[in-house]
């Protein structure tokens, strides 16, 4: 009685709380908060915009190169970002800008050896403008030796910063004539042993180099090629004729790598799970747990009152009993004591007087109108061996009882 009135209590308070609909909001949103958590998880790193006021090829800023990237786009000339280090097994010239010389290069370096590459020098230093997303705010220059550092130690170089004028550049005779464009303000530039020079400032001092040996390249001012420097028309041209020329292997493509800038694309395993072949498992996983959820909410089959586990009552006494004899074999020895028990029933019922005995009784009791005589009732009962005898005279019984009785 108490267990059964504290369930219906527990229950109503629980169907007022968690009803249906509310249980069901909460998985769904618990389902879809888990799996967006994955997903995102493992394609983070390839959701960045790269519109973090950087020095790369995604930046907007003054300092980025996404404009050259746009021009070079309309200009037919085939650009694309390269956000993994496999992508740096290519015959197209990739043009790397690493914001600080402290940026680790040997492993791009050993990846582009013998491959039109050219390296941007940085120059600016910048923060991020907290007004207007994706700008910047310079604070001036770098030290001059984090971008002297950039090659270091393979390629050991001087940094230097000059006022210009504007003064127009000098390239080398068989560089194209539009590269004698006029010169940042101030003008950065490099000195090196290792270092060929292609384009010069009027002192000499050298602003595009070829790095001996190779087909390496390294553009000392980021202005002649940055979004800043690009926004005159010379100056745009300029940039165009020196991609052109420094792409020495003649590809009619042009990389631009961000994985220098940290935002390359993360090798995750995580991500292997959304992605074939391992997504049809993923798949069939999701499914699998659907279905098992589904087992769980619905129900087959009507609900079964938990069993006790030790029965009570008269009924359970006799269920035990029987299972007792069934176990023994002996429900063809129940007969005559069936039959007993209906004798001392009939007894009772029609006055049978208690002086008679057993043989006696019976035979007063075949005076009773009827389909068959008790005696040859009781004499069948006696007979049976087996279960199917014992059950049939055990019913012959409980008929006559009953058409006695009527």
């Amino acid at each position: 009685m108490s267990e059964i009135a504290l369930g219906g209590r527990g229950t109503a308070n629980a169907d007022s709380v968690f009803s249906p609909l509310t249980v069901a909001l909460m998985l769904v949103i618990g389902i879809l908060g888990f799996a967006g958590s994955l997903l995102l998880g493992a394609y983070a790193p390839d959701l960045r915009s790269g519109h973090d006021a950087g020095t790369h090829a995604l930046s907007n800023a003054a300092t980025g190169f996404s404009g050259i990237v746009d021009l070079a786009r309309a200009t037919a000339r085939n650009p694309r970002l390269i956000r993994a280090e496999a992508g740096w097994d290519t015959e197209d010239l990739v043009v790397a800008t690493p914001e600080h010389g402290s940026v680790d290069m040997s492993r791009f370096m050993a990846a582009r050896r013998g491959r039109a590459t050219l390296i941007v020098l940085p120059k600016w230093a910048s923060v991020p403008d907290d007004a207007v997303g994706g700008w910047v705010d310079v604070s001036g220059l770098l030290p001059a030796y984090d971008p002297a550092a950039v090659l270091a130690p393979a390629t050991v170089m001087t940094v230097s910063r000059h006022p210009s004028g504007a003064r127009p550049l000098h390239p080398v005779r068989w560089a194209p004539p539009s590269l004698a464009v006029s010169a940042p303000r101030p003008l950065q530039v490099m000195t090196s042993k290792a270092l060929t020079p292609l384009v010069t400032d009027e002192a000499g001092r050298i602003v595009l180099a070829q790095v001996d040996g190779s087909n390496t390249y390294l553009l000392s001012d980021p202005d002649l090629l940055d979004n800043h420097g690009i926004r005159r028309l010379d100056r745009a041209g300029a940039a165009l004729d020196l991609l052109d020329f420094v792409n020495a292997t003649g590809a009619r493509g042009i990389a631009f790598d961000v994985t220098l800038n940290g935002l390359g694309r993360g090798h995750s395993p995580l991500k292997l799970a959304f992605e074939p072949p391992f997504l049809a498992m993923t798949l069939a996983i999701v499914v699998a747990l659907a279905l098992v959820g589904w087992q769980a909410l619905v129900r087959f089959g009507p609900a079964q009152p938990p069993a006790r586990a030790i029965a009570l009552g008269k009924a359970a006494l006799v269920d035990n009993s029987a299972l007792i004899v069934r176990k023994a074999g002996r429900e063809g020895g129940l007969g005559p004591r069936y039959a007993a028990l209906v004798r001392d029933r009939a007894r009772a019922i029609f006055g049978v007087p208690a002086r008679l005995t057993d043989v006696e009784a019976d035979r007063h009791l075949d005076r009773l109108q009827g389909s068959a005589t008790f005696t040859a009732l009781v004499a069948d009962a006696a007979r049976a061996e087996h279960r199917a005898d014992m059950l049939a005279s055990a019913q012959a019984l409980h008929q006559w009882q009953r058409e006695k009785t009527r």
